[in-house]
């Protein structure tokens, strides 16, 4: 099966009765990606597809205002990202929910081999970063890419996602090193 480019995708959108082959070639083609994107940041499974379904209402809402200056895909994520940020700012108690994932988690540890352990104590470090940075870590290190892909993204500067992703990675690696 040949892969559908983001161009012929945007083209069958812009077709006259072709709207919604595109938009099903669109969801198909990213829903897997911006899903674990989006689980990433948000954690719950439900969470994550609530936002997913956000992400693409308002990507078909405003598709018409996409004017191709970055990539479609760097478009589809600062879409999804600013979905999981006003996800998280809405969500109420974090902390409390954060305190009960951490218990959570040590119960579950004793039980696990060191492997499934040093995992775990990664995923806790990442869910206690201040949110911009969790964004660019996950996106860097889970995604793989660029920082000025990111940067389209976040509407950062490649320097200072450099630093975000070393502070980023310096308090996981802290983190880790005291917890094990």
């Amino acid at each position: 099966m040949t892969t559908i480019t983001d161009n012929e995708i945007l083209h069958l959108i812009l077709q006259a009765g072709e709207q919604n082959k595109g938009y099903r070639l669109l969801v198909s083609k990213y829903k897997e990606k911006l899903y674990w994107h989006i689980r990433r940041m948000v954690n719950d499974h439900e969470d994550a597809d609530d936002v997913l379904q956000n992400t693409f209402i308002k990507v078909i809402k405003n598709l018409s205002q996409f004017q191709q200056q970055a990539a479609l895909y760097t478009w589809l994520y600062r879409i999804a990202t600013n979905e999981c940020l006003n996800f998280l700012k809405n969500k109420k108690n974090i902390n409390q929910e954060s305190i009960e994932n951490t218990a959570v988690f040590y119960m579950r540890a004793q039980d696990e081999t060191d492997g499934d352990l040093v995992l775990n104590k990664l995923n806790e470090a990442i869910s206690l970063l201040p949110e911009k940075q969790k964004l660019v870590f996950n996106l860097r290190y889970y995604d793989e890419m660029s920082y000025q892909d990111i940067a389209d993204i976040t509407d950062t500067s490649v320097g200072a996602l450099k630093a975000s992703y070393h502070h980023a990675a310096k308090k996981i690696e802290d983190h880790i090193k005291s917890s094990l």
